[in-house]
């Protein structure tokens, strides 16, 4: 297996979410990579209680934005072959995606996490980021 080198675009999960970037700095047991495209949304609620809406912090956690910086452990990147897609289309379909496992299953966990994902869309996602390129 290849080695990941400076420049290299990636695949990182960071905190929930997967992400596609570029790697800017070799720093020892982590990679610091900047932000070029969304995989997966992060999830919300609270992640060390999967499932649970009570007696829980519920967070509402933001995919990170376009060229944010990322400090990963090496063992949660991969070497990412293929075009990269724009930014504000791959956070669109990540969270169509997301949006779509939630709304397989009536609980009330889905649907806490389901209105903060529609929160974090309609307030913060359309007005700042679906139109980046």
């Amino acid at each position: 297996m290849a080695e990941i080198q400076i420049g290299d675009t990636v695949k990182a999960h960071y905190h929930s979410g997967t992400y596609i970037g570029k790697v800017i700095e070799d720093r020892g047991e982590r990679y610091l990579i900047e932000v070029l495209a969304v995989i997966k949304h992060p999830l919300q609620g609270d992640i060390h209680n999967i499932g649970k809406v009570e007696d829980v912090f519920f967070h509402e956690r933001k995919a990170l934005y376009y060229k944010e910086k990322m400090n990963v452990k090496k063992p949660a990147v991969k070497a990412y072959h293929g075009p990269v897609p724009a930014y504000g289309e791959s956070l669109k379909k990540a969270v169509e995606q997301y949006k779509e496992s939630l709304m397989a299953e009536d609980s009330p966990y889905h649907k806490k996490a389901l209105e903060n994902l529609q929160n974090l869309e309609d307030h913060y996602y359309e007005k700042h980021y679906y139109g980046i390129k």
